[in-house]
């Protein structure tokens, strides 16, 4: 069987999860391929994989001075209609030529059209249709948007939340599901392929990573100045983005990594931005978390939410975020015990839950 993933490229958590989940589905025998743009695409082809295919991006994210702007968001999207547009025609294209039986769409709405519009059966992956931001601005068109992905729920076959089953749902403050697509959403389990005996769990460094867009840079450059007064202290941070400060004895910058789990093994305490692939990662093994919250993000606030709601980790507001501020939520979280959770990861394996989807719409 032919199952074709069309992935968002806007940060690298909705691609990774694609990517375990694909992994997962071809030991069953499926032929996956990918259609992704930008630094998603770029990521996939680092990994080696061969059955890969450039598409339009729908919307663009923008931001300044290391923060998300709704503005210029919407500025640079004025193209969001012809660019879905292309999205759909390419997906329709895929399907002919490459003989597809299945579309999973992760948070790319063109591609669930052009598989309905084809016949095929459709997943939609999604942990999110109810938006707000810490900052309190842009209420109203928060609230819109959420009603239309609500109604764009009736068209998959299925919706997947890659995410524990409530009440554990780390996604939970950033969902309402309707009664009438109740019947259409499972709760599969975050979508990893981590091997707990192959990374052996230390205590030694500070993790940090805000996603590959280039306006968190400027965040770097805040952990960078900790690192120049703390020596007991010994970042390693990872971004895709250029402009990151330059190494020093106990601060190492890291572009593109091909495995951040031994990485992630080794930190005393994550600093994240709250998106939730990185969040489960953390989570799994067992890392008080420092998430600092992008005000004007519709998502980024509610994940932290739940995270601090658990005993796991503290948030920072991103406009609040100095050094100071950074040093001190450092300091706190290096006392916190972060949860044990290792029974849900084994009993909830997105990878298997996703496969029992599958095999349930088919």
């Amino acid at each position: 069987m032919n199952v074709l993933f069309v992935v968002c490229g806007e940060g690298l958590g909705h691609t990774s999860r694609c990517l375990h989940t694909a992994r997962h589905l071809e030991k069953h025998g499926f032929t996956c391929h990918f259609a992704a743009y930008d630094t998603s695409f770029r990521f996939l082809e680092r990994q080696g994989w061969q059955r890969l295919h450039r598409t339009p991006r729908e919307v663009t994210l923008t931001g300044n001075d290391g923060f998300f702007t709704l503005t210029g968001t919407l500025n640079d999207s004025k193209g969001v209609p012809v660019n879905m547009y292309r999205s759909y025609r390419m997906v329709q294209d895929l399907i002919d030529a490459e003989q597809i039986d299945l579309v999973i769409a992760d948070t790319m709405y063109a591609a669930v059209a052009a598989a309905r519009r084809k016949g095929i059966p459709t997943i939609f992956i999604t942990n999110q249709n109810t938006f707000c931001t810490l900052s309190g601005g842009s209420e109203s068109a928060w609230k819109a948007l959420g009603k239309m992905v609500s109604s764009f729920f009736t068209l998959p076959d299925a919706i997947v939340v890659p995410d524990f089953t409530p009440p554990d749902t780390v996604s939970g403050y950033n969902l309402t599901i309707p009664d009438y697509i109740n019947s259409k959403v499972r709760f599969v389990g975050p979508m990893l392929a981590i091997d707990r005996e192959a990374y052996p769990v230390r205590q030694e460094t500070v993790f940090a990573s805000f996603g590959g867009e280039p306006f968190k840079v400027p965040l770097y450059h805040r952990l960078a100045g900790i690192a120049q007064r703390r020596d007991d202290l010994c970042f390693s941070v990872f971004s895709n983005a250029d402009g990151l400060p330059p190494g020093s004895a106990n601060f190492t910058p890291h572009g593109f990594v091909p495995d951040l789990y031994p990485h992630l093994a080794a930190a005393k305490v994550t600093i994240l931005h709250g998106g939730l692939t990185t969040l489960h990662e953390s989570l799994f093994f067992e890392k008080p978390v420092v998430v600092v919250i992008d005000p004007h993000h519709p998502e980024q606030g509610n994940n932290a939410r739940k995270i601090e709601d658990m005993g796991a980790g503290v948030i920072v507001r991103g406009d609040r975020a100095t050094e100071d501020a950074l040093e001190a939520a450092i300091d706190t979280a290096s006392d916190f015990r972060s949860p044990v959770m290792r029974r849900l990861f084994e009993h909830q394996d997105g990878r298997a839950g996703t496969l029992r989807v599958i095999e349930e719409i088919l």
